[in-house]
């Protein structure tokens, strides 16, 4: 993901760019405003690989931004609910763009928090679970999920879980990990843990 303000579409592109160079294959770059949404267009025309678009609360800057170019948007279906998740699957289809479906702490249903007691792997698993549902229902199938925490045995343990419980392909990573040393520690830990297993694309 970039570090820049993705409104500096020069900054942003300029970053991006050095990361193609690098190696990098894919950017995910936030999308917090239309003017974000605006620099999209810009960002797509002057980079190669897939951009995706991260949006958290807004489903109208998810659609905007597939809308502008974005390959795919990341959206958490818990902050935004089944009404905007169907809006944003329906646009998704119009552009062709794909979808990462995040599940974490912070996003798991109300409901499943009461049922499980807190953000357990059982209720981001099953979080999980039922947006797998509600877009297969849909008929949309170009997603993948990341269940995300982060505590990394929980992160460990959810990925472990709904790898066993579908087939649709996993990002992994640790939300909120820290600082560049520990965010670098709980990273290799819980992503290193889980690609020995053989779980994660």
């Amino acid at each position: 993901m970039t570090s820049t303000d993705t409104r500096d579409v020069k900054a942003t592109a300029g970053q991006i760019r050095r990361l193609e160079e690098a190696g990098c294959e894919i950017i995910r770059v936030a999308v917090l405003d239309d003017d974000a949404v605006t620099a999209i267009m810009a960002i797509r025309k002057a980079i190669r690989i897939p951009l995706i678009a991260d949006v958290h609360f807004n489903h109208r800057l998810a659609i905007a931004a597939m809308e502008n170019g974005a390959d795919a948007v990341r959206v958490n279906p818990g902050n935004l609910g089944r009404e905007k998740i169907r809006e944003v699957v329906a646009a998704a289809k119009a552009c062709g763009a794909s979808m990462r479906i995040g599940v974490n702490s912070g996003s798991v249903e109300k409901d499943l928090l009461a049922k499980y007691g807190g953000p357990s792997p059982e209720a981001l698993v099953e979080s999980a679970l039922g947006s797998v549902k509600f877009l297969e229902d849909l008929g949309f199938h170009d997603f993948k999920l990341s269940l995300k925490s982060s505590d990394v045995p929980t992160m460990i343990r959810a990925c472990r879980m709904i790898s066993e419980k579908t087939d649709a392909p996993l990002h992994l990573g640790v939300t909120e990990a820290g600082s560049v040393l520990a965010s670098s520690i709980k990273s290799s830990i819980g992503i290193g843990t889980l690609l020995r297993e053989g779980i994660g694309d």
